[in-house]
C-alpha cells in the first residue's frame, strides 16, 4: 500500500501516547490521577442539559444540519456584544466549528498554499502547527520567552519572514504557557498585520477562565482587529460542553466566508440538538460561567500550594485551567520526568517538549480533577521522595 508524503510530517499525537502509557499503569492495578489532556469535568450547568435533552426527545432534529442555523449565529453576536463589547454581522461573521480543534485544523486549508509561511508560537498548542502542516505550509516558531512574561516579540520575526507569511497563530490566555497579553500586545499585533498584510487568527479559548479578579476580553475589541483576522472561541471549558464539540469562528468576513465554504465541502453541519444548547449555553443565566472559573481557581491554588510545599516552586498561573510548570532541575528531560512520575506517583502530565522545541524544561498539568483527587497526587509526590534527591 502506498500513502500520502504528508502523512510523514505527522506522528503518533502525543496525548494518545500518554492515554497507553496510563492504560498500562491501571493494568497494573495502580491508581492513576490524569493531569495530562484538559478534559473538563465540570459539567454543564442545568439549563444547557435541558435545552439539549429537549432538543434530543424531538424527532424532527434527527435530519442533516447542512449548516448554522439563523438562531445560533444571532446568539453568537448576542453573546459577542454583551461578552466582549464587539459588534458582529451574524450572517456573514460567524461560523461555528465542530469544537476549535477542527477549526485549528483546517483552517489552514483556506488560506495557505503548499510551501507557504506560518507563523505559530512556540510552545503552542500542537494542532497550531499540525494544522498548517496538514495545509503543507512551512512553519516559522515565534519564541514565546519566559522573561518575556511568555508574550511573543514581533520585532523578531525576521522582515523577509514576515513579508512571506500568510497567517499567523496567536492565543492569550495562552497554552500551556497560562500567560495573558497586555492591550499594547494586540496594538502591535494590529499593526503588523496591517504592515505585512497577514491574517492573525486569535484562539481566545480561556477568556472566562482568568482568576484572582482579572478580566480578559477579546482581540476583536481593538481598532482595526477585524480588519486583519478572526478569532476561535470555544464552550468546551466555560460551559462543560467538550464532548459535544462546540466553537467559533468569528471576525473577518473573508476569512469567515472562505473557511465557511472549506466546511461546507467537509461535514453537514452541527447537529441541530447541540445547537440549541450552545444558544441555551452563550444566551441563558451566566452564573454558571463565574462557579465553573472558581472551581478552577481553587485547584490551582489546591495543587501549586501543595507543590511549593514540597520544594517544587511553581508559579501560579492567572489564567487558563492549565499549570505551566519548569522542571525541578535534577530532571534535565521532560519526556523522562513524566515517564518516572508516572511510574513513582500514579501522577500523569503531559512532557512540555509536546508543545514545541521551548516547551523542553517543563511539564504542564491541567485541572482537571477535583481537590480531592489533587491532594492525593500530592501525598503520593511527598511520599515517592522524587524531590528529595
Amino acid at each position: 500500500m502506498k500513502f500520502a508524503k504528508r502523512m510523514d510530517r505527522f506522528g503518533t499525537g502525543i496525548f494518545s501516547v500518554l492515554l497507553e502509557m496510563k492504560k498500562q499503569q491501571l493494568a497494573q492495578g495502580q491508581h492513576v490521577v490524569d493531569l495530562s489532556v484538559g478534559t473538563p469535568n465540570i459539567p454543564p450547568a442545568q439549563h444547557i442539559i435541558d435545552a439539549l435533552g429537549q432538543a434530543v426527545a424531538d424527532q424532527r432534529n434527527y435530519i442533516y444540519a447542512i449548516s448554522d442555523t439563523a438562531e445560533l449565529h444571532e446568539a453568537v453576536a448576542t453573546w459577542y456584544q454583551r461578552r466582549y463589547g464587539v459588534t458582529l454581522d451574524p450572517q456573514h461573521e460567524v461560523v461555528s466549528l465542530l469544537g476549535s480543534q477542527e477549526g485549528l485544523a483546517h483552517i489552514s486549508l483556506s488560506i495557505a498554499d503548499e510551501g507557504d509561511v506560518v507563523l505559530v508560537p512556540d510552545p503552542c498548542y500542537p494542532v497550531f502547527g499540525d494544522g498548517p502542516a496538514i495545509a503543507g505550509a512551512t512553519l516559522h516558531y515565534m519564541p514565546q520567552r519566559r522573561e518575556n512574561g511568555y508574550i511573543i516579540d514581533l520585532k523578531e520575526i525576521p522582515p523577509e519572514v514576515a513579508r512571506a507569511a500568510k497567517l499567523m497563530l496567536v492565543s492569550y490566555p495562552n497554552n500551556p504557557t497560562t500567560a495573558l497579553a497586555p492591550a499594547s500586545f494586540y496594538q502591535e499585533l494590529i499593526a503588523f498585520a496591517k504592515q505585512y498584510e497577514i491574517i492573525i487568527l486569535h484562539d481566545n479559548a480561556y477568556s472566562d477562565l482568568v482568576f484572582d479578579g482579572a478580566h480578559c476580553g477579546s482581540f476583536l475589541a481593538y481598532e482595526g482587529a477585524k480588519e486583519v483576522g478572526v478569532e476561535f472561541n470555544s464552550l468546551s471549558k466555560t460551559y462543560g460542553l467538550a464532548g459535544a464539540r462546540v466553537g467559533f469562528c468569528v471576525g473577518n468576513r473573508q476569512v469567515v466566508e472562505k473557511l465557511t465554504t472549506l466546511k461546507s465541502n467537509m461535514d453537514y453541519g452541527m447537529f441541530l440538538p447541540i445547537q440549541k444548547a450552545a444558544i441555551a449555553a452563550i444566551t441563558g443565566d451566566q452564573s454558571c460561567v463565574a462557579v465553573t472559573r472558581q472551581a478552577y481557581e481553587r485547584r490551582r491554588d489546591v495543587l501549586c500550594d501543595g507543590l511549593n510545599a514540597l520544594g517544587w516552586q511553581i508559579e501560579k498561573p492567572k489564567a487558563t485551567m492549565f499549570v505551566w510548570a519548569k522542571l525541578p532541575p535534577q530532571f534535565p528531560n521532560a519526556q523522562q520526568f513524566a515517564a518516572e512520575l508516572l511510574q513513582r506517583t500514579g501522577v500523569l502530565v503531559t512532557p512540555g517538549s509536546a508543545f514545541g522545541p521551548a516547551g523542553e524544561g517543563h511539564v504542564r498539568f491541567a485541572l482537571v480533577q477535583d481537590e480531592q483527587e489533587m491532594r492525593w497526587a500530592l501525598n503520593s509526590i511527598a511520599q515517592s521522595g522524587m524531590f528529595s534527591k
